[in-house]
């Protein structure tokens, strides 16, 4: 009896020593978007980071909005979202010291086969929108100021429309979620092009518009500042940010393929 309780407490020892291990290992905690963790990019480059420097990365993959929220309030080490001119203002209020392009792709038209808007036709995304709101056609907006909500918003008013109605439905989710629902309705909607091609649940949805420079989707990285939350592991944010502009980062970015389509494009200078 004796033995056996001896067995019992080193194996809780062992299992102890394993959990403290496992917690002592090196991590950050990245806030990013949807876009990213939904189209398998993390799960990619994610462990080729750990080979390379031993330091984790778990991600909170949340709007942009959100993401900055998240960073904002110093529960995120780093972060990687789709909103150059809200990164630059988050920069300038002193909540970061640093932004850098890592990587873009764009943004697409999503809608029913028939198409009843004619955006097929459309010379320009604005000429697209601009169809869908003289049709009322459905339209699934993310409506959660994630980036894509954001670019979205800003080409609707671009084309001099305040969309509103039955037909413009905000949802308040992400990208996976809204062009799940997008199917069910037979609505249109714009997505990023990674979560687009790595989508299987299409149903009657096809690719309608793209092309306009207008959808182009920039990615940037922040470096968060020491001076608002000393708290947090900047020397190990600060190494995932320079392995992301780093040959082998991008290399990395640039190798990672859905369908036998390269979803994001390395551009760091």
């Amino acid at each position: 009896m004796r033995t056996g309780l001896t067995l019992a407490a080193l194996g809780l020892m062992g299992l102890s020593m394993t959990a403290v291990a496992q917690d002592e290992a090196p991590y950050i905690t990245l806030a990013s978007t949807t876009s990213t963790e939904n189209s398998g990019l993390f799960d990619a480059i994610i462990p080729q980071f750990r080979e390379a420097s031993g330091i984790e990365v778990r991600v909170v993959a949340v709007g942009t909005g959100q993401a900055f929220e998240i960073a904002r309030r110093g529960d995120a080490d780093s972060l990687l979202v789709h909103d150059t001119a809200g990164e630059e203002r988050f920069v300038a209020d002193g909540y970061a010291t640093e932004r850098a392009d890592v990587m873009y792709n764009d943004f697409v038209l999503i809608g029913p086969a028939e198409d009843p808007a004619g955006i097929r036709e459309a010379e320009t995304v604005a000429q697209a929108f601009s169809r869908i709101a003289e049709a009322e056609a459905p339209f699934a907006s993310r409506g959660d100021d994630s980036g894509t909500n954001r670019a979205e918003l800003r080409l609707w008013e671009a084309a001099g429309i305040e969309p509103a109605g039955e037909w413009y439905r905000e949802l308040g989710s992400g990208m996976g979620p809204t062009l799940n629902t997008a199917a069910g309705m037979d609505a249109y909607v714009m997505s990023d092009r990674a979560t687009w091609v790595a989508f299987d649940n299409r149903q009657n949805l096809e690719l309608l518009f793209e092309g306009d420079e207008a959808l182009f989707n920039q990615y940037g990285s922040l470096l968060l500042s020491e001076e608002k939350h000393p708290h947090l592991k900047h020397d190990l944010a600060a190494q995932w940010h320079d392995w992301l502009l780093s040959e082998a980062g991008q290399q990395a970015i640039a190798d990672f393929e859905v369908k036998g389509q390269q979803l994001f494009f390395p551009n760091a200078e």
